[in-house]
């Protein structure tokens, strides 16, 4: 089933971001490719453009041996959950949410780290 969602379209510069270093660490990156990360998306501004004519399906189920993604909608946000179907790894979920005053809130887990960064649109 689709349904629309909010209009996330445009270029949003990053205003903070808390926990990055330590979803990195809980994701299985080493030191030096964290540092490389960190520096790399300090202030990054981000594009977003809509697709499937800004809609999204309520679950996307991908190929047996890979995660499954599950995503849902609710008014201003959008959520997504990832499950690896093999081996082992963090379970990973992340959310956009547009505020009232328009700030977008992107809030990533690994399994109990949470980080959060705010964006803001240019």
């Amino acid at each position: 089933m689709d349904r629309k969602i909010p209009n996330f379209a445009g270029t949003w510069k990053m205003k903070s971001s808390e926990n990055f270093d330590e979803l990195l660490k809980a994701l299985g990156v080493n030191m030096v490719l964290r540092r490389i990360a960190g520096a790399a998306a300090s202030k990054p501004s981000v594009e977003i453009t809509p697709g499937r004519g800004g809609h999204v399906h309520s679950h996307l189920h991908l190929y047996p041996d890979h995660p499954q993604l599950s995503c849902w909608e609710t008014q201003n946000k959008i959520s997504c959950e990832q499950v690896l179907q093999k081996g082992e790894g963090p379970k990973t979920a992340w959310t956009r949410e547009i505020t009232n005053d328009g700030e977008l809130i992107l809030t990533m887990s690994a399994n109990d780290v949470v980080c959060t960064r705010v964006y803001l649109r240019e």
